[in-house]
């Protein structure tokens, strides 16, 4: 007879070399530090955070990571883009301590002061975020960018009102039910718009809506929140979060962790592979959008190798000791903390 013996707990996590994959150029907005000071104050004045959430918002970086995804933005629009990045941070905070019916009263109010930026009356600090971010950006936004914003922040909200159900029902998705989820709940759709937004760029909807356009934002999504699973999962599991991919995959394809790991950075390198290969294959449409489209998907690698660097550079994941766990590509696994 056979004995089936359970596993230890491993006690390290080794993480893909996502980065040297990853062939796009890594590239600054120089007007970052400026933007994003003003950004933080504009984000603690308009809410209020306790003193250990104000440290964490520091150690975010999200100026930083938003110096990388729009590094030709000029300040007018950089500077809405820092504070989109800080808010969306901010808001996935709050989400995350959300139930179902919260989430869809927090999505009323949001989606509310979008739709009707000058007589909408936001009665919540989130609403009233929104309303200034969004007043500024769609003074400029080209009329496409500015709805697909939209439609893309109510996917979100759908996604995480689905993500909340799971999370009190301890649910488990499967795969492929997870990616479709996810690519909604990482919040990178509306990200996309605003690369729009940040080069002035005006594309048709029949352009944006072509297979290989709308493949190439999939696959920058993937490789962005897949590699975010692998790099959170640690603090994720430590706080008994289950909404990540890692955990998907072991409970799908019954594997220990380090192999769920090596799965998903697989899968993440398949990302990057998909990405050329659509790119390549992109139509021609005449000069003139041709040249618009070109920045738009710079722009998406802009976002694949400045999320995987920033990583490696925030708070959220490592503490301080980013660099040091970039160098090394490893982290020893924290205790679960108790559930209260």
């Amino acid at each position: 007879m056979t004995v089936i013996t359970a596993q230890p707990r491993p006690t390290r996590i080794f993480f893909p070399d996502l980065i040297s994959r990853c062939p796009f150029p890594l590239r600054y907005n120089p007007y970052c530090e400026l933007a994003s000071a003003e950004s933080k104050a504009w984000l603690m004045s308009g809410c209020k955070l306790t003193k250990k959430k104000r440290a964490a918002f520091h150690g975010l970086k999200g100026g930083l990571l938003t110096a990388m995804c729009y590094p030709l933005a000029e300040y007018e629009q950089f500077r809405v883009c820092c504070d989109w990045i800080n808010y969306l941070f901010h808001l996935d905070n709050i989400c995350d301590e959300m139930d179902d019916r919260a989430t869809v009263s927090t999505a009323g109010e949001i989606l509310g002061a979008l739709r009707d930026p000058a007589g909408f009356q936001p009665a919540s600090a989130v609403g009233r975020l929104t309303q200034s971010f969004w007043r500024r950006l769609s003074a400029r936004a080209s009329p496409g960018a500015q709805r697909r914003f939209i439609q893309t922040f109510e996917l979100f909200f759908r996604a995480v009102a689905q993500q909340a159900r799971d999370r009190e029902s301890g649910n488990i998705p499967d795969l492929e039910s997870y990616i479709a989820m996810r690519r909604d709940t990482s919040g990178c759709k509306p990200c996309w718009a605003l690369i729009e937004y940040a080069n002035d760029l005006d594309l048709p909807d029949w352009v944006m809506d072509h297979p290989c356009v709308r493949g190439l934002e999939e696959a920058a999504n993937d490789l962005v929140t897949w590699s975010n699973d692998i790099f959170s999962y640690n603090v994720e599991q430590a706080n008994g979060d289950t909404h990540n991919m890692v955990v998907v995959v072991q409970n799908q394809e019954k594997l220990d962790l380090q192999s769920a790991v090596d799965y998903v950075g697989d899968l993440c390198v398949g990302c990057i592979d998909r990405f050329q290969t659509l790119r390549d294959a992109l139509p021609s449409w005449g000069p003139a959008i041709d040249g618009q489209l070109a920045v738009y998907v710079d722009g998406l690698g802009d976002w694949m190798i400045g999320n995987l660097v920033w990583s490696f550079e925030t708070e959220r994941y490592f503490g301080r000791d980013g660099a040091r766990v970039r160098a090394d590509l490893s982290v020893a696994l924290l205790p679960r903390r108790k559930q209260i």
